[in-house]
């Protein structure tokens, strides 16, 4: 089972083509000067949104990885909604509580330092972009007596699209995870 977690799996199913003035999206007639927001980023364009994909990409992850530091199912899928929709919401969604399941979380166990694309193409089909994605999580992650530090590595093809306004990640598929550069442990703070 493949999660999207710092310590499992994530990711999006691509394609490729260059698209016309007018592209239908999930929701209707879009065009080349319509706007959409995503977290932390000013309203883009699909032009625009395709030359800054480099800014958008960890922007749509980050709030993936912050849903699955979540422990309470609504906040998780809240969260999720937030930057996916359709396939990816329902898959991403039932990862998590699926991880829970199997004993469950009484408190966040990750925080996310770093996310970093490393080799990342894009291209476009019709309002949606077709990303190529590589990148590296640095967090830590742990249990109550340690935590870890984590530089794990994935590569999966997203598709991202515009949904009610907003950019969300709509497919995706899986294609690595390497998790050589798992990191140190080291003794957790002292709780007061």
């Amino acid at each position: 089972m493949n999660r999207l977690f710092l310590f499992s799996g994530a990711a999006a199913l691509g394609a490729v083509a260059v698209g016309a003035v007018a592209f239908t999206s999930m929701q209707g007639a879009v065009s080349e000067t319509d706007t959409f927001t995503a977290p932390g980023l000013d309203p883009m364009t699909i032009a625009e949104a395709q030359a800054e994909f480099w800014r958008l990409t960890p922007a749509l992850l980050l709030e993936v990885y912050d849903a699955f530091g979540q422990t309470e199912e609504n906040t998780i899928y809240d969260t999720l909604a937030t930057v996916t929709s359709g396939d990816a919401l329902e898959y991403l969604y039932l990862e998590r509580v699926g991880a829970m399941a199997g004993g469950g979380l009484e408190e966040a166990d990750q925080t996310i330092h770093e996310i970093k694309l490393l080799n990342t193409q894009v291209s476009r089909n019709k309002a949606s972009l077709a990303i190529d994605a590589s990148w590296q999580v640095v967090g830590t992650v742990g249990h109550a007596e340690h935590l870890h530090v984590r530089g794990n590595t994935y590569s999966a093809d997203l598709l991202v699209s515009p949904v009610d306004g907003a950019w969300r990640i709509t497919d995706f598929e899986l294609l690595d995870v390497n998790r050589d550069e798992a990191g140190e442990t080291f003794l957790a703070p002292p709780t007061n």
